[in-house]
């Protein structure tokens, strides 16, 4: 009788905000952050066992400031 080999730690990499996760006989699955949109994600994703995600970790355009309105 053997053991399971311990899972490897994934992790997010790269700045692109739309990551890959893709799952493959056995339980590997790994993760993928090279995607610039959803769609183009969506398409390497076709016809796997897959789904996009977005990068928590991907730095974001800072937000306006939002100022008050003036009455």
């Amino acid at each position: 009788m053997s053991a399971p080999s311990p899972a490897a730690a994934q992790r997010f990499g790269g700045n692109s905000p739309v990551c890959l996760q893709r799952w493959e006989w056995g339980g590997v699955t790994w993760i993928s952050c090279q995607y610039r949109s959803w769609d183009e994600c969506r398409a390497s994703a076709a016809g796997l066992s897959a789904m996009c995600l977005d990068n928590p970790y991907a730095q974001r355009p800072p937000h306006p400031d939002r100022s008050p309105r003036p009455r």
